[in-house]
């Protein structure tokens, strides 16, 4: 028996060394210690072995299972970094090859649009003035010259959260707050950029949530040459230094005269095509000359001061300016779309 196990041994271990593939390592195994093995084979002889020979073969034979799976080991942990050095120099990475570059985000094309407008407006001495979302009815309203009873509130239906506290319809709360600030003091000069709500049923050209900049100048002897000097030179600078406006009367209960002011249609020039529905004209803001209880309940006499008044839609600004056809597609994060404007 003695002389069986160190045979088996030393023919185990000759084989071991000369093998090259771990799966003929794997079939050596099964063949000496698996179940069915040589060396379990011989285990079950032992039976025939007189007592006092038991002890020293048992100990013989933990030690030649001892010295095969050293063996095994020590040849599978071979195997193993003879894989991982093939795969490091198959996969070499030069670590002196410059970096990928990390594509980099741009600015929303309405934030751009903002800050085009606020850069020229506060070319023209104006100051940007905020103010709160979430509005008092008095100054979203009543401090424009809509009483509660005004049928005029209907055209800017609104999100209440109480009788009195509300989402804001327009940026011109900023401006009551600014003219009570300043106690009836000259000159105002002022833009008001921000998010207003409405409940209009969302399509291509309307939204519940938009961003308006609305404008407001207070002064001794200010007329309508002033605010169309004003806008021309916006229109200028935003479309184009050819660019023409025209204005027509209209009504808004803040201003008196009220009117609507159009841009040449930079499509046609003016000569007629779809774009301006062949007016030759584009509607992109609503204007006028401060209604005189508006100056009144805000502390200013209208008989000594005057002022004007201007609001536009951003949304409405950005679509002419980049011949954007759906609103939707500024609330909407497609990168498709928002990739367009990247500068860089």
């Amino acid at each position: 028996m003695q002389t069986r196990l160190q045979e088996m041994k030393e023919s185990a271990l000759g084989q071991i060394s000369q093998v090259t593939e771990a799966a003929q390592l794997q079939d050596l195994r099964v063949k000496y210690l698996g179940k069915k093995g040589e060396l379990t084979e011989l285990l079950r002889g032992m039976g025939s072995l007189s007592p006092e020979e038991r002890p020293v073969v048992g100990q013989l034979v933990n030690e030649v299972r001892e010295a095969l799976e050293a063996a095994f080991f020590g040849k599978q942990k071979a195997f193993e970094e003879a894989a991982l050095n093939a795969k490091l120099s198959s996969q070499t990475i030069d670590v002196t090859l410059p970096g990928r570059p990390v594509p980099a985000g741009t600015m929303h094309p309405l934030s751009r649009i903002i800050e085009e407008i606020e850069d020229i407006f506060i070319g023209l001495g104006f100051e940007v003035a905020e103010g709160p979302e979430v509005e008092m009815d008095h100054f979203n309203f009543e401090m424009l010259n809509l009483p509660k009873d005004h049928p005029a509130r209907d055209m800017q239906d609104t999100f209440y959260v109480t009788e009195e506290l509300l989402l804001r319809t327009q940026t011109s709360p900023v401006q009551a707050r600014t003219m009570l600030k300043k106690e009836g003091k000259t000159p105002l000069k002022m833009i008001c950029p921000g998010k207003v709500y409405r409940r209009d049923d969302d399509d291509a050209t309307h939204s519940h949530q938009f961003t308006q900049i609305e404008g407001l100048v207070i002064d001794k002897k200010i007329g309508m040459s002033d605010l169309k000097g004003t806008l021309l030179t916006f229109a200028r600078q935003m479309f184009g230094e050819n660019q023409q406006i025209r204005l027509r009367p209209s009504f808004f209960p803040f201003t008196e005269p009220s009117v609507e002011v159009d841009l040449q249609c930079f499509n046609c020039g003016g000569q007629g095509c779809r774009v301006c529905k062949q007016t030759g004209w584009i509607e992109i803001l609503g204007a006028g000359m401060v209604h005189p209880r508006v100056l009144e309940m805000a502390g200013y006499n209208p008989e000594e001061v005057s002022g004007f008044a201007f609001g536009m839609g951003v949304e409405r600004i950005a679509m002419l300016k980049y011949a954007v056809e759906d609103i939707r597609h500024f609330y909407t994060n497609d990168v498709r779309f928002l990739r367009q404007f990247n500068r860089g």
